[in-house]
């Protein structure tokens, strides 16, 4: 495959990040659960009474975030991701650890989950529990700064039901084997969706999050390593590859923009460069390699309108993966701990 941007530009595209804060490409968590709680009612007016100012507080804190605007939205949509997919959309995946047991973000895959996302939401807790104490739970934080992130960056906008209650335990050893790999197949990325109620379409939908954030060169160094790289990456992409991974060792921090074109910006560009060779992940391309998925991969890449609205569709149905309910959850006055500090 040839790609029809010059080796130049595409050097101009991509960073060494030697020093760059840990990787934000967006891991998706899977595992079996209800896709909600029957005890949970969310609706978009959740907090109109309660707390008024709800959406204006959020919305404040996600502007007034130093940095990158694409740097930020890649590291708050891949937390809510690692959140819902785990134990549901209830930020366990905020929790820190007790003396009892390591949490969720202290597994080894967790810490690439950038502090800037941590950051933002203690941020807009702390104003919230100002404005109205006690009543906005850290999970429904999660899933509105997510959506706010998203549109800040050019990205679909998309109904976001609240009423969640947070979870008041996280486990470390329960990411592990749950989340899917740069390596994996389209089948092993297929049944690991299917099992949390997804279609194929919707899973390729999803996988364009990948449109902003980076990946380390530890997640796609297999695909450039020797002297005959991954033929289905574009010959001068890979070179240009190469020399961002030159001297790898595996505590490396040095990455590559998970798409080159357009890093900075939610567009349909992640689909557009699949078609070109220049899908970075191994499990990014699959989806174009395969013929199950191929046909979307090729409809978003030409319609960025379908997929915006499928994006968005996608986006509304995960942010009702195992939510809870005040018999199952709370509302924790700190996101980083819950309320019993012995859960």
């Amino acid at each position: 495959m040839k790609a029809s941007y010059s080796g130049i530009d595409i050097r101009l595209m991509i960073l060494t990040m030697s020093s760059f804060p840990p990787v934000f490409f967006l891991v998706l968590v899977f595992i079996p659960c209800i896709l909600s709680a029957p005890e949970a009612n969310l609706t978009a007016d959740y907090y109109e009474e309660t707390c008024p100012d709800f959406s204006k507080i959020v919305r404040e804190a996600v502007s007034a975030k130093e940095g990158p605007p694409a740097r930020i939205a890649a590291g708050i949509l891949r937390l809510f991701f690692h959140d819902c997919f785990l134990e549901g959309c209830d930020a366990s995946v905020l929790i820190s650890k007790n003396p009892l047991h390591e949490s969720e973000r202290d597994n080894e895959i967790n810490h690439s989950l950038t502090e800037d996302a941590f950051e933002i939401v203690t941020t807009i807790k702390t104003a919230l529990e100002k404005s109205c104490p006690g009543v906005v739970s850290c999970a429904d934080i999660l899933a509105q700064s997510t959506h706010d992130v998203v549109t800040m960056v050019g990205g679909p906008t998309y109904e976001v039901k609240l009423g969640r209650k947070d979870g008041r335990e996280s486990k470390a050893h329960k990411v592990g084997a749950n989340l899917p790999l740069p390596h994996h197949t389209t089948n092993n990325m297929v049944s690991l969706f299917e099992r949390k109620g997804f279609t194929l379409k919707e899973m390729v939908a999803l996988s364009g999050g990948h449109t902003i954030g980076i990946a380390h060169c530890k997640d796609f160094i297999s695909r450039i390593n020797g002297t005959e790289p991954d033929p289905d990456l574009d010959a001068q992409y890979a070179e240009v590859l190469k020399g961002v991974c030159k001297d790898y060792t595996v505590d490396d921090t040095k990455a590559s923009f998970l798409d080159p074109v357009t890093p900075g910006k939610f567009d349909n560009m992640y689909y557009k460069n699949m078609e070109k060779g220049m899908g970075l992940l191994a499990s990014d391309f699959i989806l174009f390699k395969d013929n199950s998925t191929k046909p979307f991969v090729e409809l978003y890449a030409n319609n960025e309108t379908a997929f915006f609205e499928d994006f968005a569709r996608a986006m509304e149905k995960l942010g009702m993966v195992g939510v809870k309910g005040d018999e199952d959850g709370e509302v924790r006055l700190r996101c980083d701990n819950p309320n019993n500090a012995d859960a």
